[in-house]
């Protein structure tokens, strides 16, 4: 891990608290991603943001600018550590920008994923608002999507035309 570069580290907070993690983060400029949804609160007509992932946040800086923020700033978060590497967890930006793009576009139909259902092979997105994102064909229910995983641990889905779907190696 270059000292210099930025990643996306995943950092981990009380449950309750991301929203106000990711909050306090972008005050103080950093870019973050919190996976969330919104929906109609059961009383009344109040609308409520809600996080798909509890007690996870994900910030894009360097490493010593992650550890600042941890420990000088106030930021409510831990960064994890990699059990097998016993370093910090990163994300590739590539990893990242594809699962943020695939839970965008598509919650409703598709959305976080607890485990990957199927394995198939390997995709590329040719059209759309997911143009050029790489993940596994999944067909369910007659009905094709597109997987990314995050982690090996976090999938998300969305649907996508099979005609939209290159076969990459």
């Amino acid at each position: 891990m270059s000292e210099q570069k930025a990643y996306w580290f995943v950092a981990k907070t009380r449950h309750g608290a991301e929203l106000g993690v990711r909050n306090r983060l972008t005050q103080l400029g950093v870019e973050n991603f919190v996976p969330t949804r919104i929906r109609r609160a059961s009383r009344g007509s109040r609308v409520v943001e809600e996080p798909l992932l509890t007690s996870f946040v994900f910030l894009r800086a360097t490493k010593i600018e992650a550890l600042n923020l941890i420990h000088s700033y106030g930021v409510k978060a831990a960064l994890v550590n990699d059990c097998a590497t016993h370093q910090l967890m990163f994300v590739a930006d590539k990893c990242m920008e594809d699962f943020r793009r695939v839970l965008e576009a598509s919650i409703e139909e598709g959305g976080l994923m607890d485990k990957p259902l199927s394995v198939g092979e390997k995709v590329r997105v040719t059209q759309g608002v997911l143009r050029g994102v790489e993940g596994y064909v999944l067909e369910l229910q007659g009905r094709i999507y597109v997987v990314v995983g995050l982690l090996n641990c976090l999938f998300a889905r969305a649907r996508v035309p099979r005609a939209w779907l290159e076969k990459i190696q």
